[in-house]
Formats: structure tokens, C-alpha cells, sequence
């Protein structure tokens, strides 16, 4: 037997033997990572799989030509559940890049500001900072709206939009401080050219709750949250508001021109499209957003009624602008940490200390993180709350 075929069959007969393993064996790690996420084991299988040989092709998906037909397959297929998920008018396109939605910031101004007009943001956070950041390279940019006063610990309400913005951006969900949009804006002012475009970053919550694209001009975000590994980021944007900017782009940096080259006019990131390909079959599979929507109600809950319920735990934020996908949390006696932090580790839970920005713990628990999961800390901070109350 060739070492190829040694490490195919053994890769193969490792993952039939993972699939006979009961949930709690697979899950000894219950793992709360801000990112890189927590994918679903199944996909993960799959994904191992694909690396030794993909669909019977006698190639392994990260190093078959992005050109060929199984792999434009692969992109038009996730192109194509993106918008199924998310229930995107039919107009909107759909591109995968590389970069993260860093490069995004910068792509935003560059694509949807004219030149000599300007932008209206939402300060929310860390990333939603860097946003307003890299907008002002490009143009003038005014911060509508920010919680930064108070650290981000709440998400600002009944603020104006100028009729002049070109856009307005604001990041949806806030992963180190743990604060979610509740309600999207709706009604937005309108200026000379009609209402003003709504655009969002919606890296840490996108496929978590279902949205109505059509009242946005573009939504993106990195897929290593709820999609994906790191390294793709997908962008849904309706064609009819690109390319009225006025200003001489780099193919490059054009979203435009993304589009028309069906996300190839440079290599993709071929293995996290596929990843997050797969882990948006999975998302159809059990029921789609409305039905991740209920399981991520249900673990949110969970947690917060401990964090509420036990004098030893403190939530951060604002409890009408809490995250569901990263609630945060600090001990009311932070001498007591260390041992908290020996418990939970001991019981096999992962990455929820949290960010230095805020300190105490956070425990992101994004679409694929099992209730079963939430239910292994919630009870340590139950025991730890007996031993030491």
C-alpha cells in the first residue's frame, strides 16, 4: 500500500470509528473560543476527509485548481446557500475574499463613498472602532452613534443618521464586549439619491437569527465565527447600489469586479469555502437560522440565568443589549479566579476567560456549540457557587 493510500484508509477508518462515538466522548473539549469557532463534528469529518482526497477525484481539496469544475461546484453551491439561509432577494450577489473583515473595513468606504462625500458609523466596539478607522482614510466619517463611555457596555439607541451619509455602518453583534443589536435601523433618512444605504458587519452573528437583506446595501463578515475556519469572508450585497462612488478602484479592491468573476479574479481561499460550504449544508440540514435561532435562545438562556441567579457571577453589559453569542460575565470576588479557572478546566471547558478589554470570562457559544456544552459550565459555576457562596 503507497503512503497516500496508507493515510487515506487510515483517515477514512479514523472517521467511521468517530462516528460510532457517543456525543459525550467526541466533546471532551467543550470549546467557547471567540475565534476560530467551534464547527459541527460532522463537518469536520467531512473536512478532514476532503484534505486527503475530495469526492472521489483522487485530489485533495487544497490543492486542486481553484478553476476546475469541482471546485467552481463547490463556490456556487455556497454562493448559493448563503443567500437561501439568509433569504437574500434574488439580485444580490454573493462574493467570498480573503483578508477578514478588516480588509472589509477598508472595502466599504472604498466601494460605497463618493468622492468628496461621507460616511455615518456606529462605534459599538473594538472592530466597529477599527471601521470608523479605516473609513477616514478614505473620506469624512462621522460617528453618529458610540457606547464608548461606558466601555461598550451598551448599545446606543435613538440616534440620527444624516440625510447626506452615503451610507451607514454598524457592527451587529460585539464578541469582547458582549453586545448585540436587538433591533436593526429600519428607517433610515433620505437624502438626494433616496434613503441612505445600511451596511453591516455581521462577522460574530451572521446565520445566527434570520435578517431581512433587503433592507441592507451590504452585509459581511469573516467566517470563522459561525461559518467557517479563518480565512474566507463573504460578502451579500445588492448589485444596484456599487459603482456610484465616482472613484477609480483597483480591481483588486472592487466588489464589482469580484462579482463578475464569481469570486475567482484571484485565488480564493479554496478550503475555508469549502468548510463553510459544508457548514452551511449542515445549518440547512437541522432546520436553517429559525432553527439555530431557537438553540441559541436556549443556550443564552441557560447562561444568564446563572450568571443572574448566583451572587458570585456578574454580567458586564447591558441585560436588554446582551449578546447571545458571547455573553460576558466577571466574578463578583476576583480572588476567587484562580480556583474558578482550575474548575472549569478540569472539567474540560475551553476559552472563556475573557478579553483584557473587559477582563472576567467570556463564553462564546456560537451556532454549532451544543446546549450540552453551555449545560457542563453552567453546572461548574453551580458547584463552585456551593463550595465557596
Amino acid at each position: 500500500m503507497s503512503a497516500h493510500a496508507l493515510v487515506r484508509y487510515l483517515c477514512r477508518a479514523g472517521t467511521k470509528a468517530d462516528h460510532t462515538m457517543s456525543t459525550a466522548t467526541k466533546l471532551k473539549i467543550h470549546n467557547f473560543s471567540a475565534g476560530p469557532c467551534i464547527l459541527p463534528q460532522e463537518v469536520l469529518h467531512k473536512a478532514a476527509e476532503s484534505i486527503v482526497e475530495y469526492d472521489g477525484t483522487g485530489l485533495s481539496i487544497i490543492e486542486m485548481s481553484h478553476r476546475s469544475k469541482p471546485f467552481e461546484a463547490v463556490m456556487a453551491k455556497a454562493q448559493q446557500l448563503v443567500k437561501e439561509l439568509l433569504g437574500a432577494p434574488d439580485n444580490y450577489q454573493v462574493v467570498f475574499l480573503g483578508g477578514g473583515a478588516s480588509l472589509g473595513f477598508h472595502l466599504v468606504p472604498m466601494n460605497y463613498m463618493r468622492t468628496g462625500g461621507k460616511a455615518a458609523y456606529a462605534n459599538t466596539g473594538e472592530w466597529a472602532s477599527r471601521a470608523v478607522k479605516e473609513s477616514a482614510i478614505v473620506g469624512e466619517t462621522v460617528v453618529v452613534a458610540s457606547s464608548e463611555d461606558k466601555n461598550f457596555n451598551y448599545i446606543p439607541k435613538g440616534f440620527e443618521i444624516p440625510g447626506d451619509a452615503d451610507y451607514f455602518h454598524f457592527t451587529s453583534n460585539n464578541t469582547i464586549f458582549g453586545t448585540q443589536y436587538k433591533q436593526f435601523p429600519k428607517s433610515l433618512p433620505t437624502g438626494q439619491a433616496g434613503p441612505v444605504p445600511l451596511i453591516c458587519d455581521m462577522s460574530s452573528d451572521i446565520f445566527s437569527r434570520p435578517v431581512n437583506v433587503s433592507d441592507f446595501a451590504l452585509i459581511y463578515g469573516g467566517a470563522q465565527k459561525n461559518m467557517g475556519p479563518a480565512g474566507a469572508t463573504v460578502y451579500l450585497m445588492d448589485p444596484d447600489k456599487l459603482g456610484k462612488t465616482g472613484r477609480q478602484l483597483s480591481p483588486i479592491l472592487d466588489l464589482k469586479n469580484h462579482a463578475s468573476k464569481d469570486s475567482m479574479y484571484n485565488t480564493p481561499p479554496v478550503y475555508a469555502v469549502y468548510v463553510s460550504m459544508l457548514t452551511m449544508e449542515w445549518m440547512k440540514k437541522i432546520g436553517g437560522v429559525k432553527e439555530i435561532e431557537k438553540r441559541n435562545a436556549a443556550k443564552s438562556k441557560l447562561l444568564y440565568d446563572a450568571v443572574d441567579s448566583l451572587p458570585l457571577f456578574k454580567g458586564t453589559t447591558a441585560v436588554e443589549d446582551r449578546s447571545v453569542m458571547n455573553p460576558t460575565f466577571i466574578m463578583t470576588d476576583a480572588a476567587l479566579e484562580p480556583a474558578f479557572d482550575a474548575m472549569w478546566k478540569e472539567a474540560g471547558v475551553s476559552g472563556i476567560r475573557g478579553h483584557r478589554s473587559v477582563g472576567g470570562y467570556r463564553a462564546s457559544m456560537y451556532n454549532a456549540l451544543p446546549l450540552e456544552s453551555v449545560q457542563v459550565l453552567v453546572d461548574v459555576m453551580n458547584e463552585f457557587s456551593k463550595k465557596n457562596g
